[in-house]
């Protein structure tokens, strides 16, 4: 009988201790600016209303208003889950690692652009250039497939001035 006791003893011991040594899962839920619901283990941030916060993960720490919440918390998720609005948990981490990956293509897309407008601008001046100088008439010459030297003629040099026309059209807006 001692023996019964004294196992009964310690596994109720052992079962105390496994309890308090398991990890409590803390969840906060809240409604983000967006109007996402989001779940985590950490507290909303600052800007986020207090009547945004539906669901907090110490009982008695929640107001009798806030108490009601949760219930209309449910089924405002469930009819937004029904309206095909995502329900999401949302790991901050996560989402920062997002805006970081966003903000380094925005930065990479407005370098390749002020490239390209920085290309466009030495074309258009170029282009500019050449044309003024097939309008003044000079004795103009090019490069044939031979690698020899020719001059260019009145049809040659009408539709180089066409191309040019073509280049300054395109890049000089």
């Amino acid at each position: 009988m001692k023996r019964l006791a004294a196992a009964c003893l310690t596994v109720v011991i052992c079962g105390i201790a496994w309890a308090q040594s398991a990890p409590a899962t803390v969840t906060w839920k809240w409604r983000d600016g967006s109007g996402r619901i989001v779940w985590s283990d950490t507290p909303p941030p600052g800007s986020v209303p207090e009547k945004d916060i539906l669901e907090r993960p110490f009982a008695s720490t929640r107001s009798r208003a806030n108490a009601a919440q949760p219930t209309a918390a449910a089924s405002a998720a469930s009819g937004a889950a029904a309206q095909g609005t995502p329900v999401s948990r949302i790991d901050p981490e996560l989402e920062a690692r997002r805006k970081k990956a966003a903000d380094e293509q925005l930065a990479q897309q407005k370098a390749q652009d002020e490239k390209t407008a920085a290309a466009k601008a030495e074309n258009c001046a170029r282009a500019r250039g050449h044309l003024a100088a097939l309008n003044e008439g000079m004795r103009m010459t090019r490069t044939n497939e031979k690698g020899e030297r020719e001059v260019l003629d009145d049809k040659q040099r009408a539709e180089e001035i066409q191309r040019t026309r073509g280049v300054i059209a395109s890049d000089c807006r």
